[in-house]
């Protein structure tokens, strides 16, 4: 074969594998393309039906879920009220229910605001428990607001005393749900299960209020053997309290 005709032919072998390799690549495209449009055709069809929602109805599905969960929300405000409401009346005391209004993350276990104050009759000094037990006292006071300091707050001590056998001695808050109750005794007959609540031995909260409950026992760290207490009150998602009057017995 001449030269000619070879260029001749290396040339149109050269066309025809180009038009082949153009036609194999249009023929992908148009298959890519075809699963493309069938993929987002399923996809709307799945998730939106038939006829996609206008604006109108998905403003009004948004207000409706908006609805339904600020309704969810009245329910657990008011069913807390109803259980504080519950435990106010079954006590002799004038309590005043306060909604916790103010929270430090880096305080979060030392101490909370609440909307009540002076207005309220609220005054310095008097006791705050929520559902469950124990929560902290008051210790500022404006016109509508009192600032609380928590049990659980490190600084915090109070009296304490074990309800099953009497055994006595003072809890310490740590910065968490549990608590530490050291004894005055040696030797306290003390278990994992014991109910502790305030004692008259503490100078700042009044006695019969439930701290919480020993939830283990530690190993003497000093001249008294301490417990594990876990506070029977939610310190941690407080959204509403009970604050009772009680005033600080005068020393002799």
């Amino acid at each position: 074969m001449s030269s000619p005709t070879r260029r001749k032919w290396k040339n149109y072998t050269t066309r025809v594998a180009i038009s082949f390799a153009m036609l194999g690549l249009a023929w992908l495209l148009v298959n890519l393309q075809k699963t493309l449009i069938l993929e987002i055709f399923a996809f709307f069809k799945a998730n939106l039906g038939q006829n996609p929602p206008t604006q109108k109805s998905f403003l009004s599905n948004t207000k409706i879920r908006q609805l339904e969960s600020e309704i969810a929300e009245l329910k657990q405000q008011n069913q807390q009220l109803k259980s504080l409401l519950k435990y106010s009346q079954e006590t002799s005391q004038q309590n005043i229910l306060a909604p916790v209004i103010a929270r430090s993350p880096d305080q979060w276990w030392d101490q909370i605001i609440l909307g009540r104050g002076n207005n309220s009759g609220v005054k310095v000094g008097d006791t705050v428990s929520g559902l469950g037990g124990l929560v902290g006292r008051v210790v500022e006071v404006t016109p509508n607001t009192a600032k609380v300091i928590l049990i659980s707050n490190p600084t915090s001590i109070l009296g304490s005393i074990i309800t099953r056998n009497r055994s006595m001695g003072i809890v310490r808050g740590r910065g968490d749900q549990e608590v530490v109750m050291q004894f005055f005794e040696k030797v306290p007959s003390v278990k994992v299960g014991d109910a502790v609540m305030s004692s008259s031995v503490s100078q700042l909260f009044p006695p019969g209020y439930l701290i919480g409950y020993i939830c283990s026992l530690q190993s003497s760290k000093g001249p008294a053997p301490e417990a594990v207490v876990r506070l029977t009150a939610a310190i941690k998602s407080l959204e509403w309290v009970m604050i009772s009057p009680f005033t600080t017995p005068k020393s002799s």
